[in-house]
This record gives C-alpha cells, structure tokens and sequence, in this order.
C-alpha cells in the first residue's frame, strides 16, 4: 500500500504544529519567531501543495485553511511582539494540528480506504495413494 500525499501532508503538519507549540515556550522569544516564521512558510507550502494535488473538496477545503494559518501566522510573526506574539503563534500551531487531524479524520471515514475482504477458498484435495 503506498503512501498517499494527503496523508503525507496532514502528518507533517500535525508533526509541525506540536512542535512549534512545543517551541515557542522553549526557546527565547527572537529564537521562537524565527523558528516559527520558517515553519510557517513550510505550511503555507504544504497547504499549497495539498490543494494542488488533492481530488476531495474535504481536502481543498482543510489544505486551503491550512495555507491560510500559515499565512495569517507568518503576518503576525512580522507585527506583533511580545507575549501577544508568542500566544500567536502557539494558535497557529494548535490550528495546524486540528486542521491536519480533522483532515486525517475526514480521509479515514471516506469509501475512498482500501477495505481489506476475507476471501475463503476451499483447500486443494490431497492425492491419494
């Protein structure tokens, strides 16, 4: 079975979001806008390249919202300070990983899922002697 895109991009963004989360209370708040600005601009890339590829409106809909948190939370990585700036970016990381669970969710309960059938044949008879 192989790994498809969708499931590819709500994981990476799950994996970004916990740690950015993780991070902005870790590290100094110059490191974390940094740190948070460069992820940021690797989710407005995901969520990019999710409603590219992806054929489902659940899909267009969870990617395009996801490019849009990456949006929004780089703009306010530039103007805002502070601790306004440091709980910023902790929702949009809580809303990347939401969004790349809801999505996950969305693609586990679809008919699109490979459904494994048990297929019984009967056992070939054995040669008599």
């Amino acid at each position: 079975m192989a790994l498809t895109s969708r499931f590819a991009i709500d994981t990476t963004a799950v994996v970004a979001g916990a740690f950015l989360s993780t991070a902005a209370f870790a590290f100094v708040a110059p490191l974390s806008t940094w740190i948070a600005f460069g992820v940021f601009i690797g989710l407005i890339a995901l969520g990019g390249l999710g409603v590219v590829v992806d054929h489902h409106p659940t899909g267009y809909l969870t990617h395009g919202l996801l490019a849009a948190v990456g949006i929004w939370s780089l703009v306010a990585t530039l103007v805002f300070t502070g601790a306004t700036l440091g709980w910023l970016i902790v929702a949009g990381a809580v809303a990347a990983v939401v969004l790349g669970v809801a999505d996950l969710a969305a693609h586990e309960v679809t008919t699109e899922r490979v459904v494994h059938q048990l297929e019984v044949t009967p056992a070939p008879e054995a040669a008599t002697v």
